[in-house]
């Protein structure tokens, strides 16, 4: 438990995380790092920094080589533990990674298939409640490989989104979209921390990463930057902005130094 006597949402201490396509290489050592419930954090680095190893290991996607993770109190050191903390978290990998062989509403329906024994007509209610909520209706019936990148990324947040989790991780969700989309996506994130009417109006605990600062400027976030395999807590963006760490300064000039 934290000061205030309460399970943070995520909690490591000590943490070593490995790659996610070779366990044997440490991409962040010693992590020391607890989220509390309804947080929204930002978790910025360069490429190759670790960002995504970090953000599957706060899944309970893969254990931590070293040190102790626990998830919504659940302790995680073994990946084979903890399921039902898992089904309380939602994931939405960079550029989304949906499934080319099914539609949209059908990527978006996987999640409650897979975990919850609903009649087909309750599943088909949550996705078309999904589908309005992203302005996805129009595509409901289109597989992935004919729609822009812009909708395959919203498709994966309501597939994320459809059980309702109490933690939504995102790997880079900004990355490669339009300022109109990017707009859409922290104005509905923030929703979402406040409490979303359609997630029964309850504080949503976030956790995204970002290679570009510049988009997430909001005084209520808390950041940290992965750099040489390590876990620096940043502070809010005042911190940020204060700071005259190379990298933050380097991350918060990107966005100015890629504008036409």
């Amino acid at each position: 438990m934290n000061e205030n006597g309460t399970i943070p949402a995520i909690e490591m201490r000590g943490a070593t995380v490995t790659a996610m396509r070779d366990n044997s290489f440490t991409v962040v050592a010693d992590v020391n790092w607890s989220v509390a419930a309804g947080e929204f954090w930002v978790i910025a680095g360069q490429e190759q920094s670790g960002k995504s190893d970090l953000l599957m290991l706060a899944a309970g996607l893969m254990p931590p080589a070293g040190g102790s993770f626990k998830l919504l109190g659940d302790d995680l050191q073994d990946s084979g533990e903890g399921e039902p903390a898992r089904r309380r978290v939602g994931f939405v990998f960079q550029g989304g990674h949906l499934f080319n062989q099914l539609t949209i509403a059908e990527n978006i329906a996987l999640p409650l298939q897979y975990q919850k024994d609903l009649p087909d007509a309750e599943t088909a209610r949550e996705v078309r409640r999904l589908l309005e909520l992203l302005e996805l209706t129009p595509l409901a019936d289109v597989t992935p490989a004919n729609v822009a990148a812009n909708w395959r990324q919203r498709a994966a947040l309501a597939r994320a989104l459809i059980l309702r989790p109490e933690i939504l991780l995102l790997d880079n969700p900004l990355a490669g979209l339009g300022a109109r989309h990017q707009q859409w996506w922290l104005r509905f994130l923030d929703q979402l921390a406040r409490g979303h009417d359609q997630m029964h109006g309850r504080p949503m605990t976030l956790v995204v990463t970002a290679d570009d600062l510049r988009p997430w400027r909001q005084a209520r976030r808390k950041f940290a930057l992965l750099h040489e395999k390590r876990f620096i807590p940043l502070g809010g963006w005042n911190e940020v902005e204060a700071t005259t760490d190379p990298v933050v300064k380097e991350l918060l000039a990107s966005q100015l130094e890629n504008t036409p």
